[in-house]
């Protein structure tokens, strides 16, 4: 039995377009154990999204998966089985926890019947009542009251819908639980209320979490691991004490360091330039445009991710090369 619930490992995700072939994930790698909190960080266009998208086998055309393996429970190579074993998986499983909670939901089913297609898409052999109690423990678990079930999603605030979504993510109890930027759109107490909802869920279930967003605050609260992206490739890999005490990518120092500080308020710190497109990404390390510290030789090979020191910690920088 691998001590791993889920393992990524060099995998590619590609969109094949009349521009040119768009490199959304180059050679992603990294692992999740059961009841870990895995944060994937990273500016918009670092492929965070599409890694998610590729983990439940969601990629659309003219996208594929074109190298790698995704391995569930160490075995399971979820980029070769087919459709419907796949769909059977999802939910079950792997769940995602989407972005948008306001466009997610069907506006014209009640809430109780949204969590019940999801059990009957999965054919669990429950019987209508066993179905509608299992409903009502899911809301119950994310501190929604029962009668919520009864109610369409026009009547609830953008918090209570954003817990509908987690309620029909772990209804079936998933091993993996995929949060895509769950608190976007929200006022800042109840992204606190959704994420310890998430948390209190995810303890008492024992499933892993991947947490995806560009909020290093929120990180630094939430996650145990952090897997730090820029234009489709991993920068670093690491626990978040580590990463927050001691960051070794430029990549990652520059993205701490634009954090708000309150003993320098208004000084704002951004990071110099724009990511790249994925359609003409730069020679040697992606990031060469833009690091501070780019050397002769950044410009010229793709540095690989590789392990620094004793603990779990993974860098790709020429500045950490043996």
């Amino acid at each position: 039995m691998s001590e791993y619930v889920l393992q990524v490992k060099d995998v590619d995700i590609q969109y094949f377009t009349d521009a040119g072939i768009v490199k959304a994930a180059n050679e992603v790698s990294f692992n999740l154990r059961p009841g870990e909190r895995l944060g994937l960080v990273g500016e918009s266009g670092s492929g965070k999204s599409t890694m998610a998208l590729g983990i439940l086998r969601m990629i659309k055309p003219p996208g594929r998966i074109t190298a790698g393996q995704i391995l569930l429970n160490g075995d399971l190579d979820i980029t070769k089985i087919d459709e419907d074993a796949m769909r059977e998986l999802r939910g079950s499983q792997i769940s995602m926890i989407p972005q948008g909670a306001m466009n997610s939901l069907n506006p014209v089913m009640k809430v109780k019947e949204q969590l019940i297609d999801t059990m009957k898409d999965h054919d669990l052999h429950l019987t209508k009542k066993q179905m509608e109690a299992r409903a009502r423990e899911a809301l119950e678990n994310v501190e929604l009251d029962p009668k919520v079930g009864d109610l369409y999603p026009h009547e609830l605030s953008g918090g209570m819908k954003q817990r509908v979504c987690i309620a029909i993510g772990i209804v079936l109890h998933p091993k993996v639980i995929i949060a895509d930027e769950p608190t976007s759109a929200l006022d800042v107490i109840t992204q606190r209320q959704v994420m310890e909802t998430i948390a209190h869920i995810q303890e008492q279930m024992g499933s892993a979490v991947i947490l995806i967003g560009h909020d290093m605050g929120l990180m630094a609260q939430f996650v145990n691991h952090m897997a730090v992206m820029y234009a489709g490739r991993l920068m670093e890999l690491g626990t978040v004490k580590d990463i927050f005490t001691n960051p070794l990518h430029p990549y990652t120092q520059l993205l701490i360091s634009s954090l708000p500080m309150l003993d320098n308020r208004g000084d704002f710190q951004g990071i110099p330039g724009i990511t790249p497109s994925l359609l003409e990404l730069p020679p040697g390390c992606v990031f060469n445009t833009r690091c501070p510290q780019a050397m002769e030789v950044c410009t010229q090979r793709i540095p690989i991710l590789e392990k620094h020191g004793a603990g779990e910690r993974w860098v790709a920088c020429y500045l950490y090369e043996h």
